[in-house]
């Protein structure tokens, strides 16, 4: 239980100590929250958990699919915000979008027999 508790508290500093952050410089923490940091941490405790790093290489192999449908939301969200939609709205759209992108890839790599995703 106690290395759960440890996972939790330092995945959820490093979201916090991001966010305070991008408070100060949005640059500064967006190029911190543009580090993959948490495919790392998940990775990390994969390998932590199993003592094995296919379960993270298979894990990384299935991100590099992911990358493009998840721009959508950081193309959309400002897209959104500029035409006057408020944040929650604008987030919540911009949210839908991306979960329809990332369903779209997942179809086309069934369809041409490239999905890996166990």
């Amino acid at each position: 239980m106690a290395y759960y508790i440890t996972k939790l508290i330092i995945t959820t500093l490093l979201i916090v100590l991001i966010s305070e952050i991008a408070k100060r410089s949005s640059l500064a923490g967006a190029m911190l929250a543009a580090i993959p940091l948490v495919s790392i941490l998940a990775m990390t405790w994969m390998y932590v958990d199993t003592n094995e790093s296919d379960t993270a290489v298979a894990f990384s192999n299935n991100i590099i699919w992911l990358i493009v449908p998840s721009m959508t939301l950081f193309i959309a969200f400002p897209f959104l915000i500029k035409k006057g939609l408020g944040f929650y709205p604008s987030m919540g759209i911009s949210i839908f979008m991306t979960i329809l992108a990332y369903y779209s890839v997942i179809l086309l790599l069934d369809k041409v027999g490239l999905r890996n995703i166990n």
